[in-house]
């Protein structure tokens, strides 16, 4: 929603400021010029692309008309996933968690917070450092080694379509420029006509200019920016579970563990230590009437 507010904003402000300046709406109307423009940017984003890259650009995209997935409710119900893994893994051992880490699914844990359970990333960390944990002979210091590599890894991978749009973005007005030499060719090739046709063909020309801007620091740049934003939020909740399992296995309990989560969160999602503190008591209360 915030998208196409923010685009609504741009034309309504660029077009509308022009308009009341006494422009004439319809001599920016060149659609030629457009597409000059916006193929030359697609045609170089297909050249300077692979297929991972052009995949992973399309699928983010789409992603940018939601809501971003990771708010204060969710990182609420991470920490008391978290807090109940671990306490389990305290209490019976690490060998009591195998059945809800290999079948997730079918955990009573699991099946309780649903928003943790949908997500596959979030998922596909918890348990696999769980399992190593079970299965392996890890200490603290291999599994940050490990964890840090994997977070670093999905951060550059995420990352990838906002590189693209930037370069894309970064190279528009240079498009923009070359429509606008293309429309003066076409002018001073046509010198025979009348004066007042050949500055509707150079005003015609200018608005390549014009569009390569707007197109790239209008349009294409936000989009970059709004990717690189949601990703560093899918990273940072990384970090909160990275942190609340190291926390753990160098001896604190569980509810100190989840207290190092909530510390490495954005101050707009982290809940106060009384919130986790009342959270965590309601969370242990739950888990051991059932």
């Amino acid at each position: 929603m915030l998208v196409f507010l923010g685009y609504v904003v741009t034309v309504v402000s660029v077009f509308g400021g022009y308009a009341l300046a006494g422009g004439h709406l319809a001599a920016l109307l060149q659609p030629v010029e457009f597409l000059m423009i916006a193929g030359a940017g697609f045609g170089a984003f297909l050249v300077g692309n692979n297929t991972k890259a052009i995949r992973a650009t399309f699928r983010a995209l789409p992603q940018l008309l939601r809501r971003t997935r990771y708010t204060k409710p969710v990182y609420m119900d991470l920490m008391a996933v978290l807090f109940l893994l671990l306490t389990k893994a305290r209490r019976d051992g690490l060998m009591s968690l195998e059945d809800d880490i290999e079948a997730p699914a079918d955990s009573a844990l699991f099946k309780t917070y649903p928003r943790i359970l949908g997500d596959a990333l979030l998922m596909d960390f918890l348990t696999d450092y769980f399992r190593l944990m079970v299965s392996g002979n890890m200490n603290a210091f291999e599994l940050e080694n490990l964890m840090d590599e994997e977070i670093e890894t999905h951060h550059q991978e995420s990352t990838m379509p906002a590189h693209c749009l930037t370069k894309v973005g970064d190279a528009m007005p240079a498009f923009g420029i070359v429509a606008a030499v293309m429309g003066v060719v076409h002018t001073m090739a046509s010198a025979s006509l009348p004066p007042a046709r050949l500055g509707e063909l150079l005003a015609q020309a200018l608005v390549g200019t014009f569009l390569g801007i707007l197109l790239a620091y209008g349009f294409i740049a936000p989009l970059a920016q709004a990717i690189e934003q949601r990703v560093e939020e899918s990273t940072k909740i990384l970090q909160c579970i990275k942190v609340g399992i190291l926390a753990s296995l160098n001896g604190y309990p569980p509810s100190v563990a989840v207290e190092f989560s909530r510390k490495v969160l954005f101050s707009t999602e982290r809940p106060t230590f009384a919130e986790l503190e009342a959270h965590v008591k309601q969370v242990r209360g739950e888990a051991r009437r059932r």
